[in-house]
């Protein structure tokens, strides 16, 4: 697969798949966001913590969704996981800072978190579709189904 061009798709099936991954997103915010509030109103840990708990667990599903459904990827598990654990090797501690200092500074922690779930948002979606995926987009058994 590493010898294929990037994947060319048309405009309606780009629209589509930034929508899947939208979707998907909202979803994986959706868990993000109830484990950063289970953990940050019953155990009291500090943001910090509990920020990135529930980071890793949004990211676990976001990434096993995304790949087979919205990019519907057959590339290789493992190195598409290391490409991402890559993105947030940057990502996570930069978020992770600056999260705190807002804290820091008085803002609210629920503001801070929406925020910074937007600009992984966009950020991820980005560099999964023009990084991890660009050569293996419609290439599972799901993508197979639909020729």
């Amino acid at each position: 697969m590493e010898n294929q061009q990037p994947v060319q798709l048309s405009a309606k099936e780009n629209f589509f798949q930034f929508l899947k991954f939208t979707m998907f997103s909202i979803s994986a915010g959706a868990i993000q966001f109830a484990s950063f509030t289970l953990l940050n109103e019953l155990t009291r840990l500090p943001y910090w913590p509990s920020y990135l708990i529930a980071l890793i667990l949004s990211v676990l599903y976001n990434f096993t969704v995304n790949r087979r459904f919205t990019f519907k990827s057959a590339n290789n598990i493992p190195v598409a996981m290391m490409q991402v654990l890559g993105y947030y090797c940057l990502f996570t501690p930069l978020s992770t800072w600056w999260g705190n200092a807002l804290i820091n500074l008085g803002w609210n922690e629920y503001v801070v978190l929406i925020g910074t779930m937007l600009i992984n948002f966009v950020t991820e979606f980005t560099f999964t579709r023009f990084v991890v995926f660009r050569k293996s987009i419609n290439t599972n058994d799901l993508a197979k189904k639909n020729v």
